[in-house]
């Protein structure tokens, strides 16, 4: 069997897009690894841009739309981890905060689906919700709300 030849930077490129969204400074991050001396990144990143095949806007409506299961502090990291321009991760913040309460009482139902019985549990309970990234407000908020089972204006599936 032949072995096939090596990918071009712009094929590498659009390999890694057509996987998944990237932020331009996590595509060309993974790029450089792989970019020869006379080879220009920066100028590939700005042909996808101008083409609108690389773009943070989609990378950040993408993340924050497949994020129902984790609280914004959790998403807006991500983001920031990612490279994505700080003035999009401010405009993300917004709606994760409004809509963070109700994904935080869907995702406790799923898990627990009751009250704590004693302290141990409970700190069990903060600790999960910590760990998804919702805020200590939010947390407080759905631990001591005690009629979550009958909330019907949550449908978070």
């Amino acid at each position: 069997m032949p072995a096939r030849p090596p990918l071009s930077l712009r094929g590498r490129a659009l390999g890694y897009l057509a996987r998944r969204e990237h932020s331009r400074a996590e595509l060309s991050s993974k790029l450089r690894r792989h970019a020869g001396p006379d080879e220009d990144v920066e100028a590939l990143l700005d042909d996808f841009v101008a083409r609108g095949w690389l773009s943070e806007k989609r990378l950040v409506e993408q993340v924050v739309n497949h994020s129902r299961r984790f609280g914004a502090a959790r998403v807006l990291n991500d983001l920031r981890r990612r490279g994505v321009d700080p003035a999009l991760v401010g405009e993300a913040a917004r709606p994760l905060r409004l809509g963070e309460l109700a994904i935080a009482r869907d995702v406790w139902r799923r898990k627990f689906g009751a009250p704590p019985a004693d302290a141990n549990e409970r700190m069990r309970q903060i600790r999960f919700l910590r760990n998804r990234g919702f805020s200590g407000s939010t947390i407080a908020q759905v631990l001591k709300d005690r009629s979550i089972e009958d909330d019907p204006d949550e449908p978070l599936d």
